[in-house]
């Protein structure tokens, strides 16, 4: 197109395309639970879901303990030592993520949203200086992801007065997002929720329940028929059976029925015992820990394990539930703060891996022995303070270093008898002085001590 006398070209600026489930976008709800649900209009809402026990106690039992260790700032020296340190411009932040959150709470909302919904968002709030001084958690059913021809990702966040965020939506670039993503199974940047495996499971559970309290409402009597030995009419069927429902249910089970002309009452739905409810319902709550990969007993699923070794307990909690979701976080804020090296984001795992006080004294004792803690540093771990002369690590004289025992071994015989040392030489006798013939000598102790006195 000529515009006076320029030649003007006009391109249509390429589409941002959003991230979309292969199962046919964003939605609030959880992909079908069994085939024909959707077409029967059955969804399971996470919200649903949580009313299960197992679920809610794996989810709020993993945020839990994520949120209860301390989270800090580290340097790495060059042994690969991490050594605690305050940053005037990084350490506010994690203390105080936002105004109306600690960091615990911060931490807690932050693996909720990712457990519930699959994905995590925090947005990142900047001062003058570029320095991020606040993070908040969004709502994630108000955040979708877009990418561009290029690959560059952006997101698109709707209004949320909580965060500060007033437009109606506003897209924002990757660079002020942390995008925590639990299992992309579909696409990297789209997160599913454990919720997804265990909804069936959990709402059996559900069902199961609602029948018990049903069922337990009618004082445990299951539901049934009158039979009649001939034949009755339907307004005869119809009384007896508004007169035996009115007398003999609700608040009237169990009150006497007196029946005539042969009358029978037949149940027609099997009672607890022969459906096995609870094993029922423990196979449920099996399989939602499964999913969360939370030890049955964490929630209350059965008894503990027999033998009472607490420090090996939470380790293999921690390595099969926590280990990921707190490398995730770890590793997403040193990035999302943009942190220099050596400088990084840890937790505190002391406040996790906890054991009993016997083995913490144990440890402490070889640790010190071994020359591997300083009794300054084993009496921190029990909250004591510094004593003189703590500060060094300590080892035991007869042991002896590699390089010394390799030059032993290299010895012709090292492991034979050393030789004698040779004796010292006699020193040789001082000669005698004799006295002067022409002087008497007179020997006086003057205060505890001879002395030679000479006399005319």
């Amino acid at each position: 197109m000529e515009l006076l006398g320029y030649e003007i070209t006009v391109r249509r600026k390429a589409a941002i395309a959003p991230i979309r489930h292969t199962d046919g976008g964003w939605r609030s709800f959880i992909a079908e639970p069994f085939a024909g649900a959707w077409q029967r209009n059955i969804e399971r809402v996470p919200k649903n879901v949580l009313t299960h026990s197992t679920v809610y106690g794996c989810v709020d039992r993993i945020a839990q303990d994520c949120g209860k260790m301390w989270l800090r700032i580290v340097s790495e020296d060059a042994d690969g030592v991490f050594t605690v340190v305050e940053s005037p411009a990084f350490s506010p932040v994690l203390r105080k993520p936002n105004r109306y959150q600690t960091t615990q709470k911060f931490i807690e909302q932050w693996i909720h949203s990712k457990l519930i919904n699959g994905n995590a968002y925090i947005w990142k709030e900047r001062d003058n200086r570029n320095v991020v001084v606040a993070l908040y958690v969004l709502e994630p059913t108000k955040v979708r992801a877009f990418v561009a021809p290029d690959g560059s990702v952006f997101y698109q966040i709707g209004n949320d007065n909580l965060s500060g965020i007033q437009e109606t939506s506003l897209q924002v670039p990757a660079s002020e997002i942390i995008h925590d993503v639990n299992a992309a199974f579909y696409h990297p940047l789209c997160g599913v929720s454990p919720i997804t495996a265990c909804a069936l499971p959990a709402c059996h559970g559900l069902n199961i329940q609602e029948f018990s309290e049903a069922f337990f409402a009618n004082n445990a009597k299951p539901g049934g028929m009158l039979t009649a030995p001939g034949f009755i009419n339907a307004e005869t069927a119809e009384r007896l059976k508004t007169q035996f429902e009115q007398r003999f249910s609700g608040g009237n089970v169990g009150k006497l029925y007196v029946a005539g002309d042969g009358l029978e009452y037949k149940p027609m739905t099997i009672t607890a015992h022969d459906s096995q409810l609870i094993e029922q319902l423990k196979w449920t709550a099996e399989q939602v820990c499964t999913c969360f990969h939370v030890p049955a007993y964490k929630v209350g699923v059965g008894p503990p394990p027999a033998y009472n070794n607490i420090e090996a307990l939470n380790t293999q909690y921690f390595s099969e539930a926590l280990q990921a979701l707190i490398r995730a976080i770890q590793t997403l804020l040193d990035e999302g703060l943009a942190l220099p090296k050596p400088l990084s984001a840890k937790f505190n795992l002391e406040d996790l891996l906890l054991m009993d006080m016997s083995s913490r004294i144990m440890i402490a004792k070889e640790g010190v022995g071994a020359g591997i803690f300083s009794p300054d540093e084993a009496r921190r771990k029990f909250n004591y303070g510094k004593v003189e002369g703590g500060n060094t690590p300590y080892l035991q004289q007869q042991n002896y270093s590699l390089a010394a025992l390799a030059k032993r071994d290299a010895q012709e015989d090292p492991f034979g008898t050393a030789p004698a040392p040779a004796p010292e030489p006699t020193p040789e006798p001082e000669p005698e002085t004799e006295p002067d013939d022409e002087k008497t000598i007179d020997l006086t102790n003057v205060r505890g001590r001879f002395v030679w006195k000479a006399a005319a």
